[in-house]
């Protein structure tokens, strides 16, 4: 098959829609596909130019000043007509994602969805509080007028398969969970020098156990929960240092909350790290916590797992057939006390017997099975297209 990705988001871009991306294309290119991707251009990209990936011209998005938007122009639009799509697969709903659905009517091939973000939890960028229930009632009509606009669409998860049903998206939804190289997280593939390097730039002392994060640094993502009770968490568990990777609107304030809070000295502010890196600073960890409501899937999740850590999370329905509680991982509640109990049985010897069966729950998250779900996705979608054509080639 011919296949266009257009996405908002791509690697050296670290994020979920990024990896998503890269590793369909890498998996879809495995197996024999003729795949472009087109993206807008994000710090770095000059160092990962291919001729089957376009990056387009872009400017800093003004309420979020760490994304860019693509500027697409006549020559690229032009470039990509030429190309014989058999179908285009967007995974924004915005500008890349604009083209691409204008690319397939043009041509008239089949065209697919990912949902990837719910959109609803991050309207207060905008709104700063005021008119945000406006603002998120806006969000789910534009999310269902979109995707009716597609041949198929496809969820990470349960959770957004039924969140999109509720939004009154009619148009076929697949379930199709982003896959990982597997084999980049296990954890015999780190030697004790690679891990003691890493445990060193991130500033762990010997002894020390790890606490991780890793993500956007944003106020969906409530890293600041984790923070407000780590202070009790130390205090019962002294040889815990808190490790956080990612970078985001929040960094500073997150920072300052820790030294608020005289914790700054046990807690470890990284910033964001080559995706291509990323498996190394999960080898130094003992648990993952993540206390976010705002994800589809969570790649991160699984990349934690497959890296043998202890994950913690607060219940949500994106968890869902992904960690069974108290056997490949820890569900908690949402508030702090529960949180703290949660944390303090990761950081126990059953913590580490979860962190070992988790690598075998990953499993199933591999990017080969990710790529062969959206392959026969692809062929549905050409074959309603199909049928779409003959239908009215009938009627004419």
């Amino acid at each position: 098959m011919k296949i266009g990705i257009f996405t908002d988001a791509y690697y050296p871009e670290i994020n979920g829609v990024a990896t998503s991306c890269l590793n369909l294309f890498q998996e879809l290119t495995l197996r024999g596909h003729d795949v472009d991707v087109y993206a807008p251009q994000c710090k770095g990209w000059e160092q990962h130019r291919n001729a089957n990936v376009h990056y387009l011209a872009s400017t800093p998005l003004p309420l979020l000043k760490d994304r860019n938007v693509a500027l697409p122009n006549y020559k690229a639009i032009q470039q990509a007509l030429d190309m014989p799509f058999d179908v285009i697969h967007t995974n924004s709903e915005f500008v890349m994602g604009s083209l691409g659905q204008y690319l397939s009517k043009k041509m008239g091939c089949a065209c697919v969805h990912t949902y990837h973000t719910i959109w609803e939890d991050y309207t207060s960028y905008i709104t700063h509080g005021l008119g945000d229930a406006s603002a998120r009632k806006f969000a789910r009509r534009y999310s269902e007028w979109w995707c009716e606009r597609f041949d198929r669409i496809i969820a990470p998860t349960a959770k957004t398969e039924k969140l999109l049903q509720f939004y009154g998206v009619e148009a076929p939804i697949d379930i199709i969970p982003s896959g990982i190289d597997l084999s980049r997280f296990a954890p015999e593939k780190h030697t004790l020098e690679d891990i003691t390097s890493v445990r060193a730039e991130c500033g762990v002392r010997d002894g020390e156990r790890v606490l991780l994060s890793i993500g956007r640094l944003s106020k969906e993502k409530n890293v600041d929960q984790i923070l407000r009770i780590f202070p009790a968490l130390h205090s019962v568990c002294p040889d815990v240092r808190f490790v956080i990777i990612g970078e985001g609107p929040m960094k500073e304030q997150l920072s300052q909350i820790a030294r608020d809070n005289s914790i700054d000295g046990f807690v470890s502010i990284i910033g964001a790290k080559p995706w291509e890196q990323i498996d190394r600073y999960y080898a130094i960890g003992d648990v993952f916590a993540s206390t976010s409501h705002s994800e589809t899937q969570g790649l991160t999740y699984i990349e934690a797992m497959a890296s043998g850590l202890c994950v913690c999370a607060v219940q949500d329905p994106c968890l869902d057939n992904v960690i069974e509680n108290g056997v490949d991982g820890i569900l908690t509640g949402d508030s702090d006390t529960k949180l703290l109990t949660a944390l303090q049985l990761a950081f126990s010897p059953i913590g580490k017997e979860i962190g070992k069966r988790a690598v075998h729950a990953a499993q199933p998250f591999s990017t080969e099975k990710f790529a062969e779900n959206v392959e026969k996705c692809y062929i549905a979608a050409i074959a309603s297209k199909a049928q779409e054509r003959d239908s009215a080639n009938n009627e004419a």
